[in-house]
């Protein structure tokens, strides 16, 4: 069943790698090394940076060999088992993938020819795999003396085109490229398979014979030499080796075992750019490239199980059809190179190999033919060949080469000598047969008498063993019941012993508890007398306090009694005070009212002067107007001599526009002649361009009636030398007919002589046609360097020219600037002084007026009125002033004298108020303090604190088992117990021990508490 999963699941495709190590060149170059291989974990790192960042990204695949390892070591490890399958009857296919020049054919074929110095004709170590896997194959074939047969072919697909690497070489050169250039048939084989038909077999008989061919067929195949690769493979090669083993069955019957290996050597893929490649190799490589690019497409279809498989997109694809996805192993050999400048190929070898990794195939051993069939088909090859050799045959006999007929005539004598040497074993092997005969007959009696002894013990030793079974069977029974009362035992002891533990625990508990209650009792009692005594205190204190208080508000009423008679003489102070003040109020409002009536008469006298001042206000008015208008003729006077001065700042204006036009003018007259001067010299390049390349075409036509000329001449010395040719040969026909032993050597000294001659004509010829074309390339590139230098020139110049011309423009421009600039200043500066001079003039008319009028006026109020009236005025209102001032302060002295007496006698009731608050305040203080003295006594010496005397326990929390936990410890009931044993334990699983168990002692359960 597991084989059968296995075959219709499919088994991976072998992938290996091997890295090359670096080429001399690339040593020499120092190139960095990108490619890291573990052969131990069988993976492959390679180094790459992508945007600044460092990445390694790694591959793993079945076996990783680095640029040390050897090809032995490549080949024991990876080939032999597959060769091994070959010669167990299975299709196997071997093909190396990869860049070129990373090693594939270095791979598969190495060093095919045998060391003739090393012994036994060992291989060197640069044999590849296909020249080990040949001597592997025939090695395990002459070991076994085994009956086979081994055939070969070797083919090479080039541009999509198969041809034959083993075909017969013919006698002509040119038959051979014919026959080498014949395109074969791939065809279907009706099994899923292809065959290409025509391709040559080779039967073989030894390695050394397979070695032949394989050179032979290698030194057809197409190489060249590419920047990448010195020996460069252009073509895919496939190396088939075909292998049928006799074999005989149990029955006697004879078949026949094929097994096939297939070594495909493919070209390597290759940048164009890089590889140097061109024309022919171009489309070689685009070729090879194109059909590994199928092969890549195939690989990813079979890897995602995509419907289509493109396998007829190429002649490569379809070769390898049954090695891919197919019924064949494969083995798949990557071959990259670790330099830097391969990166990009070396990444698509690995992700394409990573990825072939995936592919399934479904390997299956070729059935095996019958002994008769073979025969049927080689009678058939034999009539084919029998066919082909009458086609071939023209004459009696038959041709064949010297060493063929040597060989067949050897091997015709080693047949004779073995057909005698196998007639002589077979007379010794029919003896040998007959003496085992009898010994069989013999042996025949002795079987029989045997058997039946054998019958009868057997009888017996059948009906023991059914006895021993029985009592087996209930020893089993007994053991397993005394199992089953031993665990319940175990069980119930394991409970029991549970439950002591835990009533231990609960007793300890208990008595710890039993401890702390009394130690609080105590406690509890020492507090109670404690509290009893502060008690008793606390009353007595209560009693002495009420007692003290009741004295204390005895003295507080005295004392306000004494407050309230103090209170009531100081109310009768204040009411007389305020009759007093208010008589006096009323008497200095009267003397108020008469010294304002004086004040308003006063202040109508000095009204009356006021108008009278006003009268010689208004004369001193006209003359200010007079004085005003003569001002303004002051003013105009002014503004004339300011208009001479604008009038000259404009004409200052007027000139600086002038001075910028002529600037201008003479800025566009200059830059009018810069122009006509670079004209000048463009068209100066201009025309010495045309003559330039009115030289070039003079000089080409030269060349070309020189060419013509030379051309005509070789054909006229060319016909020449023909026609006397021929006139030579047919005179010295004629002549050697005559005489054609004298003159054979005088007629080949004169041809001779003859083409010497018109060879050194011809040759003095070509080389004064070289020498003609060289003057003419000579005075090409003279003309050439001039114009070169020429161009130079003018451009310099030119260059120069514009440069110069952009300074100077750029520089009258500043100027034209600057000029521009000043007037604006010139213009912005005369109207700001006109605007100044104007604001100044009526600013200082408007302050003159406005001061004189302000002047004027003051002066005449004040002069007439400190003169005359108000002195008078003045006089007389200071003597009202007087006498009402002596009056009030009179009255106020008085008032102030009957103030003073009653704030005495007020302050006399305070001072007396003050003496009996001092005495309250005493008599209260003292009997405070002796309040406080007493309390604190009583607080601080005779009530009493608790005392902690560190027995009393601390609190804590025992742990009370619940009742879960209490019926937990409970062991099960016996129903409970033998359902578990039984489970754990089955009856069909348990074995019977022949040494009886110890009986172990079970102490009774003890008493608790």
């Amino acid at each position: 069943m597991s084989g059968r999963h296995e075959k219709e699941k499919g088994v991976n495709v072998q992938v290996l790698l091997r890295c090359r190590p670096f080429s001399e060149e690339e040593l020499r170059n120092n190139a960095p090394q990108v490619v890291t291989c573990n052969d131990y974990q069988r993976e492959v790192a390679v180094s790459q940076n992508i945007a600044g960042k460092h990445i390694d990204r790694v591959f793993t695949f079945d076996k990783v060999f680095g640029p040390s390892a050897q090809q032995k070591d490549l080949y024991e490890q990876a080939v032999i088992p597959i060769v091994n399958e070959v010669l167990e009857g299975f299709n196997c296919t071997i093909f190396a993938y990869g860049q070129t020049g990373t090693g594939k054919t270095y791979t598969m074929e190495g060093e095919c020819k045998r060391s003739k110095s090393g012994p036994n004709g060992e291989l060197p170590p640069e044999a590849g795999v296909i020249p080990r896997a040949v001597q592997q194959i025939f090695d395990t074939l002459e070991s076994q003396n085994a009956e086979y047969s081994v055939k070969v072919t070797f083919l090479e697909l080039y541009n999509e085109e198969i041809t034959d690497l083993l075909a017969p070489e013919e006698i002509s050169r040119a038959a051979l490229d014919d026959k080498q250039k014949k395109q074969l048939p791939l065809m279907e084989d009706g099994k899923g398979g292809v065959l290409v038909r025509g391709l040559e077999e080779e039967i073989v008989t030894s390695a050394t014979e397979i070695f032949t061919l394989l050179e032979r067929g290698s030194a057809k195949r197409r190489t060249a030499e590419t920047l990448l690769n010195k020996q460069s493979s252009r073509s895919h090669s496939l190396f088939s080796i075909t292998i049928h083993i006799k074999e005989a069955t149990p029955e006697g019957e004879e078949l026949i075992k094929c097994g096939k290996l297939n070594l495909v050597d493919l070209a390597g893929s290759e940048n164009i750019s890089r590889s140097g490649a061109r024309e022919g190799r171009a489309r070689e490589a685009g070729e090879i490239n194109k059909s590994l690019l199928t092969l890549g497409r195939v690989i990813n279809a079979l890897v995602e199980h995509l419907g289509h498989i493109p396998y007829r997109d190429s002649k490569l694809t379809r070769l390898l059809r049954d090695s891919l996805g197919g019924r064949t192993k494969t083995c798949i050999i990557a071959t990259v190179s670790p330099a830097v400048h391969c990166l990009e190929e070396t990444l698509s070898t690995l992700d394409y190999a990573h990825r072939a990794k995936n592919i399934k195939n479904k390997p299956e051993v070729n059935q095996k033919m019958m002994k008769s069939t073979l025969i049927k088909d080689l009678y058939g090859e034999i009539e084919r060949l029998k066919a082909e050799c009458y086609a071939a045959r023209e004459k009696n006999g038959v041709y064949i080469p010297k060493e063929r007929y040597y060989q067949e005539e050897s091997e015709r004598k080693a047949m004779a000598d073995q057909i005698e040497q196998m007639g002589v074993l077979l007379e010794n092997h029919q003896k040998q047969f007959e003496e085992l005969q009898e010994k069989y007959d013999s042996q025949v009696r002795q079987c029989s008498d045997l058997s039946s002894k054998l019958d009868a013990t057997q009888k017996n030793l059948n009906h023991t063993s059914r006895l021993l079974a029985s009592t087996e069977e209930e020893l089993k029974r007994g053991q397993y019941a005394l199992k089953e009362r031993d665990f319940i035992i175990s069980e119930q002891r394991k409970a029991e012993n549970a439950l002591t533990h835990q009533a231990c625990v609960l007793r300890s508990d208990l008595e710890k508890s039993l401890q702390d209650n009394a130690s609080l009792f105590y406690k509890i009692d020492r507090e109670d007398k404690l509290n009893t005594s502060n008690r008793s205190v606390v009353n007595s204190f209560q009693a002495e306090l009420a007692q003290q208080i009741s004295s204390l508000c005895n003295t507080v009423a005295t004392s306000m009694s004494q407050q309230n008679e103090h209170l009531q003489c100081i109310e009768t102070l204040c009411h007389s005070f305020l009759d007093t003040h208010q008589k006096a109020v009323l008497d200095l409002k009267k003397k108020v009212m008469a010294s304002k009536a004086l004040y308003i008469s006063h202040i109508e006298a000095v009204q009356n002067v006021v108008r009278l001042h006003k009268s010689s206000a208004n004369a001193s008015l006209e003359e200010i107007s007079s004085l005003t208008s003569s001002n303004v003729q002051s003013i105009e006077e002014f503004l004339d001599g300011e208009a001479v001065e604008a009038n000259s700042i404009f004409d200052e204006l007027q000139g600086t526009l002038s001075t910028q036009q002529g600037e201008l003018a003479l800025f566009a007259r200059d830059l009018r002649q810069r122009f006509h001067v670079s004209m000048e010299k463009t068209r100066g390049i201009s025309e010495f361009t045309h003559g330039f390349l009115h030289n070039l075409l003079e000089e080409s036509r030269k060349l070309e009636n020189h060419a013509t000329i030379a051309e005509e001449t070789q054909m006229k010395s060319i016909a020449e030398f023909q026609k006397a040719y021929e006139e030579q040969s047919k005179s010295d026909a004629e002549k050697l007919i005559a005489d054609m032993t004298n003159l054979v050597s005088k007629h080949i000294r004169r041809q001779k002589e003859l083409v010497d001659a018109r060879l050194i004509d011809l040759r003095e010829t070509a080389i004064g046609n070289k020498v003609s074309l060289d003057g003419h390339v000579s005075s090409m590139e003279g003309i050439t360097t001039e114009a070169k230098r020429k161009w130079e020139e003018f451009s310099m110049e030119a260059e120069n020219d514009a440069k110069d011309s952009a300074v100077f423009a750029a520089a009258k421009h500043c100027r034209m600037e600057l000029l521009l600039q000043q007037c604006v200043s010139t213009a912005e500066t005369a109207s700001k002084h006109w605007k100044r001079t104007h604001d100044s003039v009526n600013e200082m008319g408007g302050t003159h007026v406005s001061a004189m009028l302000s002047l004027v006026k003051n002066a005449s109020d004040s002069n007439q009125h400190h003169d005359s009236e108000v002195c008078s005025a003045r006089d007389a209102v200071e003597q009202d002033v007087g006498k009402s001032s002596e009056n009030m302060l009179h009255h106020l002295d008085s008032v102030s004298d009957q103030e003073r007496g009653c704030i005495s006698e007020v302050l006399g009731t305070v001072k007396a108020h003050a003496d009996t608050l001092k005495i309250l305040h005493e008599d209260h203080s003292g009997q405070a303090a002796s309040i406080e003295q007493k309390a604190f006594n009583t607080f601080q010496q005779r009530y009493m604190d608790y005392e902690p005397t560190g027995n009393t326990p601390t609190r804590s929390e025992p742990e009370i088992p619940s009742k879960g936990s209490i019926e937990s410890l409970r062991a099960m009931p016996m129903e409970a117990l033998l359902d578990e044993f039984r489970e754990n334990h089955s009856y069909d699983s348990f074995e019977v021990k022949e040494t009886r168990l110890p009986h172990l002692p079970r102490s009774p359960l003890t008493q608790i508490n």
